[in-house]
C-alpha cells in the first residue's frame, strides 16, 4: 500500500472536491471511480456537478459493486486512484438485498485490495455518526453499516481527513508510513 488517504464529511462539506484536489496532487493518470447511480433528475444533476469538478482527462469508471475486482485490475500505470463514495458503495449493496455480513465481507475484501495497490488510493464517504438517529429502519441501518465502514476504512488509511465548511481537518496523519 503507497498511500491510502480516507476523506470524509457531511453532505455539501466540500469533500469530493478536496478529494479531487488531492488526487490531482499525484499527478495526471488519475482512475476515478464513481459509486453513484443517476436514479432521478436530482441524482442525474448531482453527478453532472461532480464531473464538471474533475479533468475530463482522467480514466472514469463507473463500478456500484465490484469496486475490489476494479482495483485488482487497474495497472501501475495509475499515478492514484479516486473513489467516490462508500457510502453510495453501500447504499448500492444494500439495495442488491446483501445481508450485513456480505456487506461488511465486501468492504473486507476492499481494504485487501486497497492494501495491494502500488499507487495512492482515495476513498471518500459521508460522516453520518453527527446528526440524529433516524426514524426509520432502512436509514438506520444505512447509518450504522457506513459508521462501521468509516471506522474500518479510518483504522487501515495513513491518513484521514473530516471536511467541515469546506475546510479539511486532518484527525489522523502517519506520515512516517506515506511515501510518495
Amino acid at each position: 500500500m503507497k498511500n491510502f488517504i480516507f476523506i470524509l464529511g457531511g453532505v455539501r462539506s466540500g469533500k469530493s472536491s478536496y478529494a479531487v484536489r488531492v488526487a490531482k496532487s499525484f499527478g495526471k493518470k488519475i482512475a476515478f471511480i464513481a459509486t453513484g447511480v443517476a436514479f432521478d433528475a436530482e441524482m442525474k444533476k448531482r453527478i453532472s456537478l461532480h464531473k464538471k469538478n474533475r479533468p475530463a482527462s482522467w480514466r472514469l469508471i463507473e463500478e456500484q459493486i465490484n469496486i475490489d475486482s476494479i482495483l485488482a485490475r487497474l495497472n501501475k500505470n495509475c499515478d492514484a486512484v479516486l473513489i467516490d463514495c462508500l457510502g453510495l458503495f453501500i447504499w448500492n449493496l444494500m439495495e442488491k438485498k446483501l445481508t450485513d455480513k456480505l456487506i461488511e465481507k465486501k468492504l473486507h475484501s476492499l481494504i485487501r485490495e486497497i492494501k495491494k495497490c502500488e499507487f495512492p488510493v482515495i476513498v471518500v464517504s459521508n460522516e453520518v455518526g453527527m446528526g440524529i438517529v433516524p426514524d426509520n429502519h432502512l436509514s438506520r441501518r444505512f447509518c450504522d453499516l457506513l459508521g462501521r465502514a468509516n471506522q474500518i476504512f479510518a483504522k487501515y488509511a495513513q491518513k484521514v481527513i473530516i471536511m467541515h465548511a469546506g475546510i479539511p481537518l486532518i484527525i489522523k496523519d502517519k506520515k512516517d508510513e506515506i511515501t510518495k
